[in-house]
């Protein structure tokens, strides 16, 4: 299996997919809604298809003579009038379907971690319906279950340089972020496992006021942190659910959740939170 499809190609993952693919030799059809922006990130790809992949006409044939799809197609902010269920499920659905017809051997879809705990969550609900039709569909497949990508911490960062950092409960919960880069290794490297199910986070381990603390240690700040208790995270959902729409929801929903559990996956990776931290550092002196 050498020719791959790479659906959602300009993401932030997709990016670091469409690198690492043609580093191993494989021949890469990538399909994206903005081709240049693979341009603007000096990325070669075999072929370029632009297509919208919420309207299944303009996907006609994109896996003719393709052994393998692999799908980072979701929205994390709703724009342009799309829901969840638009994009993550049946987005994806459209692509399933043209890949059976064109007889794919193998789909490669990028959920979440404890996705299928998360059935509440839109987000969650919308990926894992589509997690159960690819399942049914026949075709070997693979769902990726990745933690939080690095750039979901810079929240940390950001409260650390204003003085003091805001968290929920102890501070003592759990998580293992990856970096796009190790994650799209972890996905590539899927294509010739036989796994239909691997979870990822990164190389790190750390409690909530553990990150907290590297982010005050890299911008040279004393740490101060305020611990919010869990009624007050309960009450803030209700309000944003309350007032505001599913476009500003969802991700806030998605987030105030998360931060409440421990979300820790199999270690994977080279990059640390520290050397991103000090990246963001880097990018703003």
């Amino acid at each position: 299996m050498n020719r791959v499809l790479l659906a959602g190609a300009t993401g932030y993952l997709g990016i670091h997919i469409a690198r690492e693919l043609p580093k191993r030799g494989y021949y890469v059809r990538a399909l994206a809604r903005n081709p240049e922006k693979l341009k603007q990130n000096n990325i070669q790809v075999t072929e370029m298809i632009q297509a919208e992949i919420t309207q299944p006409d303009s996907i006609k044939s994109c896996c003719k003579n393709i052994d393998v799809v692999i799908s980072t197609v979701g929205i994390t902010r709703q724009k342009d009038g799309l829901t969840y269920m638009d994009v993550d499920y049946q987005a994806n659905l459209n692509l399933l379907q043209e890949a059976k017809q064109n007889g794919v051997k193998k789909f490669i879809f990028i959920s979440v971690l404890n996705g299928e705990k998360l059935r509440h969550l839109k987000i969650c609900d919308a990926k894992e319906l589509f997690v159960e039709q690819l399942i049914k569909s026949g075709l070997e497949y693979c769902i990726i279950r990745p933690n939080g990508f690095f750039s979901d911490m810079t929240e940390f960062y950001a409260m650390a340089k204003k003085g003091r950092a805001y968290l929920f409960g102890d501070g003592e919960l759990k998580t293992n972020p990856i970096h796009g880069e190790d994650l799209a290794v972890v996905c590539v490297e899927a294509v010739d496992k036989p796994d239909q199910e691997i979870k990822a986070g990164g190389p790190e381990t750390l409690t909530h006021n553990e990150i907290a603390a590297v982010a005050f240690d890299v911008l040279g700040i004393k740490p101060k942190i305020t611990h919010i208790p869990n009624w007050l995270r309960v009450a803030i959902l209700k309000m944003v659910r309350l007032f505001s729409g599913s476009k500003v929801y969802g991700p806030i929903e998605f987030f105030l959740t998360v931060m409440a559990m421990d979300m820790v996956a199999p270690e994977y990776g080279i990059h640390t939170l520290r050397e991103y931290f000090t990246n963001l550092n880097h990018k703003n002196v």
